[in-house]
């Protein structure tokens, strides 16, 4: 467990090297994009260091990428339940453009959050499922009766 840490710090400083490669970033570019110094934004690729949220705000910034994603691999935020990998699979994507990597992760993640509030919402509005589930059939064998009898 005590490796834990320092294998997520190390991590995290792997991932942003990644980014910065996919974004075709030097060190010395990204770190004056972030303002934060170069020496700094090495160690922090090296896992010798442990930024604070806002310096990781500062570097998804100038990397295009949500600071969310930056958070999970710091274990700032708990990494969403499901498929966490495909966020990290469109922004390794060496095919698209970073705009295009910005906009499929936007639209995956508002995806997620609309599907996570409609499923909590059907939750709350709906705690005894079973009387739910006999009302529509009694519905819908009328409506077919409904429709013959008009034809």
């Amino acid at each position: 467990m005590s490796t834990d840490p320092k294998d997520r710090w190390h991590d995290l400083g792997s991932f942003i090297r990644e980014q910065r490669g996919s974004a075709r970033l030097s060190l010395r570019r990204l770190s004056e994009l972030a303002g934060i110094s170069n020496p700094y934004l090495s160690q922090i690729e090296r896992g010798l260091r442990r930024p604070s949220a806002e310096i990781l705000q500062q570097i998804a910034k100038a990397l295009r990428i949500s600071a969310e994603t930056l958070y999970v691999q710091a274990g700032i935020l708990e990494a969403p339940s499901g498929s966490p990998d495909l966020t990290r699979a469109i922004l390794a994507d060496q095919t698209i453009s970073e705009e295009q990597k910005q906009a499929l992760v936007r639209i995956y993640l508002s995806f997620r959050r609309e599907y996570e509030e409609e499923h909590n919402q059907a939750q709350a509005a709906d705690p005894a499922p079973e009387p739910a589930a006999e009302t529509p059939p009694a519905a819908s064998s009328a409506a077919p009766r409904n429709l013959t009898a008009t034809s």
